[in-house]
């Protein structure tokens, strides 16, 4: 299903106008909902790899580096494995009218903190399809509308799965307004988002530290800061030599682009003789440059 509203801010009240509704749906009906979506997205495989290959494309021709044309990269296994990241979500507890807290005060008084969606979830990402549907599955599954900007990167890409997501709530009697992308209006699109309060209810920014710098400094909507990190490892005295080294040779090496591969490895002083250099050498086997201090460098040698 195509969006037909025409402006970036029509885009946002229409969200804000279904969220409202989805705010409401039974726990049955959002995990039904979400199964539909996950079966959509499968049975629009060719169309988002065929999409993907379109955004790979001007990405190579705009000289998008290595690391990001993996993170953007679908083919038809990484699409399976969206659709089953979302009947995971769909198989999770609701957690709207979840208590919280519990209380009686000393006058008699009862009071219960009780979790409630938050509205309409606004998302500024990059060039990462997969993080699409990850965070509309997970608003959708705790109540809430979204509103998506992915990035020009993955913008067919993005495009394709929106679409099958908002069929797919459409097929359930759901107002499909309840996801929303403003990739098509670039960095304006970002901004307004940022600045749409009233209508976003809370923003949420994934990617790199400049961005969520950006983000937390330029929006005038309630932000939830995420980390931009440094992927640690830690080696303690007791890990095993074959355990500790495929661990972090898995850790780096699988997908070297994505967010969560390890960046530093620190060994416990006491296992640095037995544990530095089988683990640099296997890091070095499969290609990885290690950097260390110089005593790293003397028990690696």
């Amino acid at each position: 299903m195509s969006l037909v509203t025409s402006t970036s801010q029509e885009r946002m009240a229409a969200a804000k106008t279904a969220s409202r509704r989805i705010g409401l749906l039974s726990d049955e009906s959002k995990a039904r909902a979400l199964r539909a979506i996950a079966d959509a997205i499968e049975a629009a495989a060719p169309e988002v790899v065929a999409a993907n290959d379109e955004d790979l494309r001007r990405g190579r021709q705009s000289g998008l580096s290595e690391a990001l044309q993996d993170r953007l990269r679908l083919d038809a296994a990484r699409v399976v494995a969206l659709a089953s990241a979302v009947r995971d979500i769909a198989a999770l507890p609701d957690p709207v009218g979840r208590v919280i807290e519990s209380r009686t005060l000393p006058n008699g008084l009862e009071l219960t903190k009780v979790a409630v969606p938050f509205g309409v979830v606004g998302a500024i990402y990059e060039a990462r399809p997969n993080v699409t549907v990850d965070i509309a599955a997970l608003a959708l599954r705790s109540g809430n509308a979204v509103v998506l900007r992915g990035g020009t990167a993955a913008e067919q890409t993005n495009a394709a799965l929106v679409a099958a997501m908002r069929g797919a709530l459409a097929s359930q009697g759901i107002d499909p307004e309840a996801i929303q992308t403003l990739d098509s209006f670039g960095r304006e699109g970002a901004a307004d988002l940022m600045h749409a309060r009233g209508l976003i209810d809370v923003l949420v920014p994934r990617g790199s530290a400049a961005l969520i710098e950006r983000v937390v400094t330029e929006s005038t909507v309630p932000v939830i800061e995420t980390g931009a990190g440094v992927v640690h490892i830690f080696l303690d005295e007791t890990a095993p030599v074959e355990r500790a080294r495929d661990i972090v040779v898995n850790a780096k090496v699988q997908r070297p682009s994505v967010c969560n591969a390890v960046e530093t490895v620190l060994i416990h002083r006491a296992a640095a003789d037995r544990l530095v250099a089988p683990v640099v050498a296997a890091l070095q086997e499969a290609g990885v440059t290690v950097h260390g201090d110089d005593d790293t460098a003397a028990r690696a040698a």
